[in-house]
């Protein structure tokens, strides 16, 4: 006989459903098959995964991951919150290098030396094809930052040239940038932002007709080790060395070039800023070798510090990604550590040391809802933690 309760009208069931804890539903789904049915229901656990780690719902409500069940992404939140992953060596080079990465869905782009090169993922295998779909050249010396747009990558390098290379072509365009390396680069919109050693930071346009036209030229005063442009593409903000200017943190009108505010004051000399990221419009996250993580408020009502973490053995911060949500991945100076942080925390949630017994910075770190890729002196690393309990190896 079926109970009364199954009776009721299936949204009904699906509300009620939606306010019970993870244990509870995991019991329930284990009682018969129709049961079964609506707790693997996307709505059931949609208001328990807006609260998880990295489950791909950003703080505007948007789903990053629409193609993957809500009960699944909860399920691997879990491991990410608890440290249980398991942890592999993808590819090993010969010489120490500064690698940067990205991320394109399946596609992980790796710059090695003066070539940037785009590998299949298998994350089903939890590994890549080793030999490379696509390698980008044209710098001479070597590649420092480079970011992805739909149709390009737009590389900066030791030999003080951008280059931007279609995606889909062996085709390329590149010009001289800045009179030394450049350090950093970020794209949107169809505009450019570089930062170099040479203490300036300069806008170039990305249009058909105007590609590698300087539209401003900002003097910083400063060596420029991050750029990041506003996803409203108002303005963009540089971090600086801060060895002859108080503030390493700027924000500058990106119509005009002309500077629109200082982010703190406090900072003691030397202590640059080598990462900076927009969450969204209005906040940003910045780390660098004064050891912390800061959250910031940009609103001009507020443009404030709310939160920071400190790194708990000391190092510099050489990297930081955001979920858009609640979690935090940096990469440490020593040892390849990777630690994870809940911003609703002070302290760190989890650490990995992947570099142990000799010591290599984490250059650059990206993460997937179930993969963590690190770059390091002379491996790339993955942290997996989609897979099950019987598997899982903790750190």
């Amino acid at each position: 006989m079926c109970s009364p309760f199954l009776q009721l009208p299936e949204e009904i069931v699906l509300l009620i459903f939606s306010y019970l804890d993870t244990q509870v539903l995991g019991r329930l789904g284990q009682v018969c098959r129709k049961l079964y049915h609506f707790t693997n229901r996307d709505a059931v656990w949609r208001r328990i995964a807006k609260t998880c780690l990295n489950s791909g719902f950003l703080q505007q409500g948007t789903d990053a991951a629409p193609g993957v069940s809500v009960k699944e992404r909860v399920r691997v939140s879990q491991n990410w919150k608890w440290g249980r992953c398991r942890n592999d060596v993808l590819l090993k080079w010969k010489r120490n290098l500064m690698p940067w990465i990205q991320l394109d869905g399946d596609r992980l782009y790796l710059s090695q030396a003066e070539e940037i090169r785009g590998y299949q993922l298998r994350p089903h295998t939890n590994g890549l094809h080793r030999r490379p779909f696509a390698v980008f050249l044209g710098h001479q010396e070597d590649v420092c930052r480079f970011v992805l747009t739909n149709s390009h990558i737009i590389s900066g390098g030791g030999d003080g040239k951008i280059v931007l290379h279609k995606v889909h072509s062996s085709v390329s365009i590149q010009f001289t940038a800045h009179d030394q390396d450049v350090n950093c680069v970020d794209c949107r919109g169809g505009i450019i932002v570089s930062g170099s050693r040479d203490r300036t930071a300069r806008v170039w346009s990305l249009s058909s007709s105007r590609v590698g036209q300087c539209l401003h030229t900002i003097q910083t005063d400063d060596r420029v080790w991050s750029v990041a442009i506003n996803p409203l593409l108002s303005s963009f903000v540089t971090g600086t060395a801060c060895c002859d200017h108080v503030a390493p943190l700027r924000i500058w009108d990106l119509q005009s070039g002309n500077l629109l505010t200082c982010l703190g004051t406090d900072y003691r000399r030397g202590a640059g800023v080598l990462d900076v990221c927009f969450e969204t419009p209005y906040t940003l996250l910045s780390c660098g070798y004064d050891t912390f993580i800061r959250y910031w408020d940009i609103r001009a009502s507020t443009r404030r510090c709310m939160k920071e973490w400190e790194e708990p053995h000391d190092s510099a911060l050489y990297c930081i990604q955001s979920d858009g949500n609640y979690m935090i991945a940096s990469g440490s100076s020593y040892y390849g550590v990777v630690r994870l942080w809940d911003k609703r925390m002070n302290q760190c949630l989890q650490s990995y040391s992947l570099s142990s017994p000799t010591s290599s910075p984490v250059y650059c770190l990206r993460f997937s809802t179930t993969h963590l890729y690190a770059a390091l002196a002379s491996a790339l690393h993955v942290l997996d933690f989609s897979i099950a309990d019987s598997q899982l190896t903790t750190k």
